[in-house]
């Protein structure tokens, strides 16, 4: 291998290899993978003059050794752009690098199939080859492979061959295999190491149901509050609708001062239960559980159940207080406190949030450190190895990244999602400082341009270090097209949320198309859950047909079932002539799924959908039969098929590319 210093710079090797991606800024921070997750490595590679060269990536573990590789192939011939794909296939930080070498072999079999056959310099060329044949042999590893290289080295000096015989027998297919498989490397160059974070499967797939435990009572009152018990029989419905993880508001005891009423009224009666946001009462602060909700050996029991169902739990983490938190007496420097001695309540204009206080970390950051890491390992060591992380953007970057990496070091299972819908440049630094998953802008991107463009940026521009975790909805949030498009609206997002990101979630009530908001100009939820127990009668929904439950249902089974629906990056758009409906496909080995989705929740849309087909892995003439995973149907696509779909309607189709005889599937 030759490179050399730059004076300070990094080093350029005697074979050039510049603008490795993905890297995260400028190599500083990790790129990020989930075992078993399949993703492209690219760099512009080049050599001189007329240089045959080869490239490959090299994964290697965190002590440097060399792992798995991928060969390398140009991706546009003559654009200098080399691509490969590689699948890291265990957790831990690993480093990834471009090694490339000239390959005088391969250009030799070039110059000499033009030379021989015009009988230019015939004698000295098929010297030249011999000579290359035998130190190729010499770095090929296995005997076998070292003899049929040695042969065709014999076979270019024998000169009682006709001089196109001897050429032949060293092109011929046994020492082009072993001279492809081993080729002659020399002017051997590797980029710089590149970071690689690879984490557990769950940080990039898995479908989240958000509920609050203390609506399930088990009874219709909304005067009786629910417990870890009695929420733990609604688990086998969220389960049996294919959830991966059940994420629970707050479970601390909430704050009586400035206490919140129904739909956030400023005064509140004894009855009034509070919001799970206001942590924290002479009952204790983030490491105790609501006394109505039950105990610790309740939430136990409700963890223990949740994975006997194989559902993670998945816990909120705010860190901000009510004013009765126990914080806010012992540790008051860490809050901002105004002119008149007040401590001063969170707001997000125009909403005020007059029951809470949020913190301020400059005169004591190492202390909230500490607090924070202690408060998140109990938890931990109660089963919770998810947190999904309220209003990070409010705090520190520099906080986050300090609790995320003690924990991870340590715990490297441990999942963060961020809820932060705030400017990108936040949102796309929290995640590379650290946080597994983050909120997206999703919820309220609804035209075919609007996902397009968006979707693009998210599986390509961001993909290496933010992935995106699809909510429907959330507590906060009943976005404008859900108030107005009805059943219609519910089902389309809901397809795709589960299909065109590898996770995403639904807050209760979604099945039962709740969308009523509180005001005309409000996404709040008029009834809030956030102020008040709000029982649903899941029994009587399901008989009357009032829940899309079984559509979610059908759509977790899809995503276990198609391994491609599980990526991010393998995303691709296709063209359709009509705005109201988009198209798009996700493709993993053998494995391609197509969508076809009406967004106008109000009219039967028709389209012509003009398929990319060597993005699925066909030729452009080939049709091939698609089974519609929701319908049941088959049918059989090519490149240009119509395309009828009522309000609400979605294919997702199972396309066949099982090996094909004359362009079509062998059956």
């Amino acid at each position: 291998m030759e490179a050399h210093p730059a004076h300070g710079r990094d080093p350029i090797g005697r074979i050039p290899i510049v603008d490795v991606q993905p890297v995260v800024e400028c190599g500083r921070r990790p790129a990020k993978a989930v075992v078993g997750e399949t993703f492209e490595v690219t760099a512009t590679v080049f050599g001189e003059g007329r240089d045959v060269l080869g490239a490959e990536v090299v994964l290697c573990d965190q002590s440097g050794r060399p792992g798995p590789r991928a060969p390398m192939r140009e991706l546009t011939p003559g654009s200098d752009r080399w691509g490969a794909e590689v699948t890291p296939e265990s957790v831990g930080h690993w480093t990834y690098l471009v090694e490339a070498w000239s390959d005088p072999v391969a250009a030799w079999r070039h110059t000499a199939a033009i030379k021989v056959p015009a009988g230019i310099d015939t004698g000295l060329v098929l010297e030249e080859g011999a000579a290359l044949y035998e130190r190729a042999a010499d770095a090929v590893p296995d005997p076998s492979g070292q003899a049929v290289v040695r042969a065709a080295a014999h076979a270019l000096r024998d000169d009682s061959w006709r001089p196109t015989a001897r050429l032949a027998a060293a092109l011929a297919p046994e020492a082009t295999a072993v001279l492809t498989a081993h080729p002659l490397r020399e002017r051997v160059s590797r980029s710089l190491p590149t970071p690689l974070l690879v984490e557990r499967k769950r940080a990039l797939y898995g479908a989240w149901y958000e509920f609050f435990p203390r609506s399930e009572s088990g009874r219709l009152d909304p005067s009786v509050h629910g417990t870890f018990r009695s929420a733990a029989e609604r688990l086998p419905a969220i389960a049996g609708m294919g959830f991966d993880v059940v994420y629970l508001p707050p479970v601390h005891p909430i704050g009586t001062t400035f206490r919140k009423g129904p739909n956030n009224s400023l005064s509140a009666s004894r009855r009034d239960v509070g919001v799970p946001w206001a942590i924290g009462s002479p009952e204790g602060g983030h490491d105790a559980i609501h006394p109505d909700l039950g105990t610790i050996d309740d939430f136990d029991a409700f963890v223990r159940r949740a994975t006997e169902l194989r559902l993670e739990v998945a816990l909120d983490f705010a860190l901000q207080c009510s004013p009765d938190h126990p914080w806010v007496e012992k540790h008051p420097e860490w809050f901002h406190h105004r002119a008149d001695g007040s401590i001063a309540y969170a707001e997000n204009p125009p909403k005020k949030y007059q029951d809470i206080y949020p913190i301020a970390f400059d005169q004591d950051m190492p202390g909230l450190v500490q607090e924070t890491l202690r408060v998140l390992r109990h938890w931990m060591d109660h089963g919770v190895r998810i947190f999904r992380v309220d209003n990070p953007h409010t705090k520190p970057v520099v906080f986050w990244e300090r609790v995320i990496a003690d924990v991870n070091r340590t715990d490297p299972d441990v999942i963060f999602l961020a809820e932060a819908f705030t400017r990108p440049a936040i949102m796309h630094t929290l995640a590379a400082v650290g946080f597994q998953q983050s909120y997206t802008y999703f919820t309220w991107r609804n035209t075919k341009q609007e996902l397009t463009d968006y979707l693009t940026e998210l599986s390509r521009g961001t993909a290496a270090f933010m992935r995106p975790n699809f909510f429907v909805n959330t507590p906060d949030i009943l976005p404008g097209h859900l108030q107005r498009g009805g059943r219609p609206a519910f089902e389309v997002r809901a397809v795709l949320a589960a299909t065109l990101s590898p996770s995403w979630g639904v807050y209760a009530g979604y099945e039962l198309c709740e969308n009523a908001p509180v005001g005309p100009a409000s996404e709040e939820y008029r009834n809030s859950e956030k102020y008040e127990l709000r029982p649903r009668d899941w029994e009587s929904a399901a008989r009357e047909g009032r829940t899309i439950a079984p559509l979610i249902t059908e759509l977790n089974r899809i995503r276990r079932r198609h391994k491609a629906l599980h990526a991010l990056r393998n995303l691709h758009f296709h063209q359709t002539d009509n705005e109201a409906l988009i198209a798009y496909s996700k493709r993993s080995d053998d494995d391609t799924v197509v969508v076809v989705a009406n967004l106008d929740p109000h009219h039967t849309q028709e389209a012509t959908v003009s398929l990319d087909m060597p993005r699925l892995g066909l030729d452009w003439h080939e049709s091939v039969p698609v089974h519609d995973e929701l319908t049941g149907e088959t049918y059989r696509w090519g490149r240009a098929n119509f395309v009828r779909l009522g309000p609400g309607g979605a294919h997702v189709l199972a396309v066949d590319t099982s090996p094909r005889i004359g362009g079509s599937p062998t059956t």
